[in-house]
């Protein structure tokens, strides 16, 4: 009886825990925001107005973009590295094709995108090399392409109508905000309202039985690493424009780390099988608000990279305790 007893109590312990583990999980990334906002909100100066949260949100509409991307790579158990090498791509094209009108370049720039991210997905799909090692090619070769391309030469940009892009607003609300919000609507609805959607996350749960299923593994790979190299394209336009220069030495350094960051931290698991995509733009916005935390009392930024890595390790263990 006494035995009995204990069985049940340590059963009610454990299960306890995995529902606390859980509710960490899914909504740690909401609370870590608001506690991030609470604190500024009373200890940092002129963090509550207008134009501090413009200029944080056009920082970090890139890296959503890009982070839509990832996620929806990480549901399918993959990651891509190149994200940034893309972006360096996207930006060594637009002036090549600017004479010709802005549009031309900004469709000549996602067709790069889309080959990029679609060549990714032949290597993990057809040819069978894992995630990491497909992807890690693109992210050396295509930079090195990039500076190929724009000769290792900082090119600026004088075009009004690709510029107003960057730095444009229609109601008050920059366009490369507005274009990163109706991204992540889209991406929203992608992965919960259509077959390809739910396809995805079967691959991403378990890929041999989705391949028994009759499911077409392959196609979603290949189409899920092209909506990647895409939304990445995007984003390279978008920084591109808001410099008013094409710098592929420099764009998309480390936008791999800080969109896998968001995804992770966003609740989206890197076993995958699942697709966040609230998480991920509060992701985000928390990683976002800890850098300039940081920035606006002083710190180098140098502290705000170890601060993610602490964040990454933390959202990796927390995942690994509710599996």
């Amino acid at each position: 009886m006494a035995q009995t007893t204990t069985q049940s109590a340590t059963r009610t312990a454990t299960s306890t825990a995995a529902a606390r583990t859980r509710w960490l999980q899914d909504n740690g990334v909401y609370v870590a925001v608001a506690a991030l906002l609470l604190f500024n909100a009373l200890f940092t100066a002129n963090f509550l107005t207008l134009g501090n949260f413009t200029t944080q949100l056009v920082q970090a509409a890139p890296v959503l973009i890009v982070a839509l991307g990832m996620a929806l790579v990480i549901g399918t158990e993959g990651v891509d590295l190149s994200v940034g090498a893309v972006m360096a791509l996207a930006a060594a094209i637009i002036p090549l094709y600017l004479g010709a009108g802005p549009l031309v370049a900004i469709v000549m720039a996602l067709v790069v995108g889309v080959l990029a991210g679609a060549f990714n997905g032949l290597l993990v799909a057809k040819v069978g090399i894992q995630p990491i090692v497909a992807t890690l090619a693109l992210l050396v070769g295509g930079r090195g392409l990039a500076l190929v391309i724009a000769e290792g030469q900082l090119v600026q940009l004088h075009d009004q109508a690709f510029l107003e892009l960057g730095t444009g607003d229609v109601l008050g609300i920059p366009i490369s905000v507005l274009i990163a919000g109706l991204l992540a609507l889209v991406i929203a609805g992608l992965t919960n309202r259509t077959t390809f959607g739910r396809q995805l996350v079967a691959v991403g749960g378990n890929r041999k039985a989705a391949t028994l299923a009759g499911l077409p593994v392959n196609r979603v790979l290949v189409g899920v690493y092209a909506i990647c190299g895409v939304l990445a394209a995007i984003a390279g336009v978008l920084a591109t424009s808001r410099l008013a220069a094409s710098d592929p030495a420099d764009m998309g350094l480390l936008m791999e780390l800080s969109a896998i960051t968001a995804v992770v931290v966003g609740g989206t698991p890197l076993t995958g099988g699942k697709v966040r995509v609230l998480g991920t733009v509060f992701g985000v916005i928390l990683m976002q608000l800890v850098r300039a935390t940081l920035i606006k009392h002083n710190l180098p930024d140098s502290i705000a990279q170890m601060i993610q890595a602490a964040i990454i390790i933390a959202a990796v263990y927390v995942a690994r305790e509710r599996r």
